[in-house]
């Protein structure tokens, strides 16, 4: 992950977004509340050692195949705010899996990287069937000039997966994307360390979990190159909580100690 994040095993943490103006589940919130509480969790996580952020419209669900022109401009604002004051590298994910979106508001905002929930291949879904873009996200990184890397999922949670994980690994890096996530079956659900060893050995590319991370399983997950961590720190291991630092703070030593290794 050096080479994509300038950094070694990275601890990435989640912004959960509240419902943004527009959602189904918004009421009533206007855009400064969303932007205190995404500031307030990004605080924590610097404060607790996270050594990157990953912004996600969370609140918005049920979510759409593809991201409205509302959506988009409301993150837009959130994310460049972000980018503006945080001192480590902010990314972006634009759920259910709009990476065009994503990439959009990244190069606007001058975010440093993305999350693309279906990069390649196909996944069956609660929100239908949904296709890889691959060659939409990379023609458009070239005509934006966007210096924005692609962390693209290998099997997604929240989904079925019709291809083998080493195969969908293996295709995953043949459509160039940067890194790859793995992860469980549903949010805050623990990914399989042998998922993981097969596809670091399949893609040869940096590969990174993306869910069920606490203090206790990082250990098992030790040739990971990055972690993407959500639910185990926010207040009461509550996915819906604020972040708290304490939290970070615990799974980032635990991350720092592989680095010494």
């Amino acid at each position: 992950m050096a080479r994509v994040l300038g950094m070694e095993k990275p601890l990435i943490g989640m912004v959960h977004l509240l419902p943004l103006p527009g959602s189904y589940l918004h009421r009533g919130e206007g855009l400064d509340e969303v932007l205190e509480r995404a500031l307030a969790d990004l605080a924590a996580l610097e404060e607790g050692g996270a050594d990157a952020a990953l912004v996600e419209n969370f609140g918005d669900a049920p979510f759409p195949k593809r991201a409205s022109k509302t959506t988009v401009a409301l993150m837009t604002a959130v994310v460049r705010e972000l980018v503006g004051r945080a001192r480590i590298p902010i990314g972006v994910n634009v759920l259910r899996s709009d990476g065009e979106a994503a990439l959009a508001i990244a190069a606007a905002a001058s975010a440093s990287f993305i999350r693309v929930n279906v990069f390649s291949g196909v996944a069956f879904t609660d929100q239908g069937i949904i296709e890889g873009e691959a060659h939409r996200l990379l023609a458009l990184r070239r005509a934006l000039g966007a210096e924005v890397a692609i962390l693209a999922d290998v099997h997604v949670k929240h989904a079925w997966h019709p291809q083998p994980l080493s195969q969908a690994a293996q295709d995953a890096a043949r459509n160039l994307s940067d890194a790859l996530i793995v992860t469980g079956a549903g949010t805050g659900q623990p990914a399989s360390p042998q998922d993981l060893a097969e596809v670091k050995a399949a893609s040869g590319l940096p590969v990174l979990v993306g869910s069920g991370i606490t203090p206790e399983s990082v250990e098992k997950f030790a040739m990971a190159d990055g972690f993407i961590v959500g639910t185990a720190l926010k207040e009461g291991g509550q996915v819906e909580g604020a972040v708290d630092p304490a939290r970070v703070k615990a799974v980032a030593a635990r991350i720092a100690a592989l680095r010494t290794r």
